[in-house]
């Protein structure tokens, strides 16, 4: 039975490993809670594990060793089936955007919700809000080629934050971004921090994580080093 802390939790990683056949053990007895309504960074050098421990928390990856709590509830070895359910529990945020470019800004928000199955009413009402909090209401209508690298990155987390999810995740959200908008994507996620969203924030940038007075994980050769 879970202790009263770890049910508490947002998330929970308990000795941790995972190895590729090819490139061997990329995250090595990883340990680390993260609390309800926190934002925590994950930084470390490039190769360092950060993408694949995000990866193992949406189940795009599995561990091999040690187990992962999600609300309280172990996830590592959850069904196929179960993937999807968990995944509504989460807004996933990528450096690259991964926009769909055939479909309007308003579409791509859309998505999650209508994999979900939400109304066209409801859809339209959550989208506008969405895209309100990040500043886009009113370029709905246009395509993401339309719009700024830094708009884009706003129209990727509208996307992740329209079905109020538990846990947001990022991976290098500002790598393709000059200083300024780095700083303004960093500024929006504190915001949301401020109103109680849970983040985990994957960056590079210790500069800019300087600013915030939050918690660093950091990984070196796939070893929690810091912050756990």
């Amino acid at each position: 039975m879970l202790s009263p802390e770890l049910r508490l939790s947002m998330l929970q990683f308990i000795n941790v490993s995972k190895r590729y056949s090819d490139s061997g053990e990329v995250l090595s007895d990883v340990s680390f809670q993260l609390e309800k309504g926190e934002m925590a960074f994950l930084t470390g050098h490039s190769g360092a594990g950060k993408s694949t421990l995000l990866k193992l928390i949406p189940v795009i990856e599995r561990p091999n060793k040690g187990q992962i709590l999600f609300e309280g509830r172990p996830i590592n070895r959850i069904s196929k089936r179960q993937v999807p359910l968990l995944r509504r529990k989460l807004g996933l945020i990528f450096q690259d955007y991964r926009l769909l470019h055939d479909r309007s800004v308003f579409d791509n928000v859309a998505l999650p919700l209508l994999v979900a199955g939400y109304g066209q009413q409801e859809t339209a009402r959550r989208v506008r809000a969405a895209l309100d909090k990040v500043g886009l209401l009113r370029k709905e209508k246009r395509y993401p080629l339309a719009l700024s690298g830094g708009e884009q990155q706003r129209v990727g987390i509208a996307r992740a934050i329209v079905h109020k999810p538990s846990l947001i995740l990022a991976d290098e959200p500002t790598g393709n971004l000059d200083p300024a908008l780095a700083s303004e994507i960093m500024d929006l996620f504190k915001e949301f921090n401020q109103v109680g969203v849970t983040l985990l924030v994957a960056s590079h940038n210790l500069d800019l994580i300087s600013r915030f007075a939050c918690r660093t994980l950091k990984l070196q050769q796939g070893r929690l080093i810091e912050g756990g």
